[in-house]
Order: C-alpha cells, then sequence, then structure tokens
C-alpha cells in the first residue's frame, strides 16, 4: 500500500490504527495530520528484538532524553556492567527507518564488534551504547543530527536512508570482550 497523505476518502479504521502503531518508532514525530498511512514494511520472516509483544509493552515506557536530543526506551535493563569509552562490545542490533522499514540487522548476520565512542558508529549509536549495561535491549529513537550525514543507498531487500534523517535502533548488549561479571 501507498502512502496518500492528505488522502483523507477511502481511509479506514484498519489504516488510522497501523499509523497510531508507528507513534512507538518516533515519539518526535507529532504530525497526525493524516489517517491513511502504511504499516511498518517489515518482512514477514525477519528476525527482531522487539517482536509485537515488546512493541505493546513499549507503550507503557516512558521515553529518556537526553541533552544531545537523543531518545530511548530500556526494553530490559542489563544487570552487567557499562562500557567505558574506548571499549569494545558485542552487540546485535536491528537498524530501521523512521517508518520500520528495516535496512540493516545483525540477527541476519550475527553478533556485530563496536569500539563504544571511537566513532566507528552513527553518533547516536555510540550515545546509546555507552548508558547501557551489559545483557540490556534498548529502543534508540535517533534524531537526524546524531544519525547518518551521508545517505546510504537503496541494495537488495534494504531501503535507501537519505542523509541527516532520523532512525531507529533496537540495541541489545550482548557482552564487553574479556570483562567477567556475575550475571544474577
Amino acid at each position: 500500500a501507498q502512502e496518500r497523505p492528505g488522502d483523507k476518502q477511502g481511509c479506514s479504521n484498519a489504516s488510522t490504527k497501523a499509523y497510531l502503531r508507528l507513534q512507538w518508532l518516533w515519539p518526535l514525530q507529532g504530525n497526525l495530520s493524516c489517517c491513511c498511512h502504511t504499516r511498518p514494511a517489515f518482512a514477514e520472516d525477519a528476525k527482531v528484538l522487539c517482536d509485537a509483544s515488546c512493541m505493546s509493552a513499549l507503550d507503557a515506557i516512558e521515553a529518556v532524553t537526553t541533552p544531545s536530543g537523543l531518545q530511548y526506551k530500556d526494553i530490559v535493563v542489563g544487570k552487567g556492567p557499562k562500557p567505558l569509552t574506548g571499549y569494545q562490545v558485542v552487540v546485535n542490533y536491528v537498524a530501521m527507518t523512521e517508518k520500520g522499514r528495516i535496512f540493516e540487522n545483525s540477527l541476519e548476520k550475527g553478533p556485530f564488534d563496536i569500539r563504544v565512542n571511537a566513532g566507528q558508529v552513527i553518533p547516536g549509536l555510540d550515545e546509546g551504547l555507552s548508558s547501557m549495561n551489559v545483557g540490556g535491549v534498548r529502543r534508540l529513537y535517533i534524531p537526524s543530527k546524531l544519525a547518518f550525514p551521508k545517505s546510504l543507498k537503496a541494495a537488495a531487500g534494504r531501503p535507501s536512508v537519505p542523509a541527516n534523517t532520523p532512525v531507529v535502533f533496537d540495541v541489545q548488549l550482548l557482552y564487553i570482550p574479556g570483562l567477567d561479571y556475575d550475571d544474577e
């Protein structure tokens, strides 16, 4: 289904409800003037960190807003340590456009190693990871200024991501290599 901005004729309750469900994706959005919108374009067999029941639970979680404008909701608060700047961490993530289209998914390829606050990833992901605890799962609402400065071109099975547009990441901090801790 195509989006039909401003077209209020032919809108169904289902399309309106689908759009309102998108609000969990981008709390800064706020423009509810059109009732016809598409559902997030999740592939039916896509692996995700936050399934339908998780997304329902997200509605009850208040977003934390950092001074930079990053917003996040902790889906699971980890019990392990927080990574210090320069520490290597191993994560799973699902990266989406603000409309919910997945453009990158480590669950399909395997966990990803990141050195925290070393500029290896977009600033919003660095910032979101730096305050997480090992074992945590978090949804990051990354504003355009902390996202991709250059566009990501479309590829097979991946939508394009225009430069300086908001994105959403679900991130799971699996472990910090070389750091032992009790997870009880």
